[in-house]
């Protein structure tokens, strides 16, 4: 049983023969009651400062486990966006192979024909250098066939005589 102030304050006791001196009890119990009250007082202030203590150690519990959380989860973003950043930049290098190979491709092409072209440029050249001796051989018996006809005729001028002018 929890003893109050009031209680003290209340207590009576039976008075006898050579008993105690009434008012010094009295002051006593008085001066007792108030300590006990001043005592109550704080064992309730104290309880009040656990209770609130406890109240914000349960808040700070949760912001821990929120914080906790929050890092787990920034963490794991952090992991997405390396891995993303990572198959991001893998894609760009393929993209850039492929189109450095269709760049190599063309390149490839571009050289084989420029080969063809000059091939048949040459082939053209012979074709044409054949023509053109094969003309002047032609021109030149032409001319030797022309210049062996124009003696000939002067041969035969040369045997005519001209006849003086009347």
């Amino acid at each position: 049983m929890e003893i109050t102030p009031l209680d003290i304050q209340q207590q009576k006791f039976k008075v006898r023969f050579r008993g105690f001196d009434v008012h010094e009890v009295d002051a006593f119990l008085e001066q007792i009651a108030n300590t006990v009250a001043a005592l109550q007082r704080e064992n309730e202030t104290l309880r009040e400062d656990i209770r609130r203590f406890k109240l914000e150690s349960q808040g700070y519990r949760r912001r821990e486990e929120t914080f906790k959380h929050a890092m787990l989860n920034s963490q794991k973003v952090m992991e997405e966006m390396k891995k993303s950043a990572e198959k991001s930049a893998e894609l760009i290098v393929a993209e850039a192979e492929v189109k450095a190979e269709k760049i190599l491709s063309k390149a490839h092409n571009r050289l084989t024909q420029l080969h063809e072209d000059i091939a048949g440029l040459k082939r053209q050249r012979t074709q044409l250098e054949v023509q053109i001796s094969s003309i002047i051989e032609s021109h030149t018996r032409l001319l030797e066939i022309e210049k062996d006809g124009m003696k000939a005729m002067d041969e035969e001028d040369s045997k005519l005589k001209v006849l003086p002018k009347k």
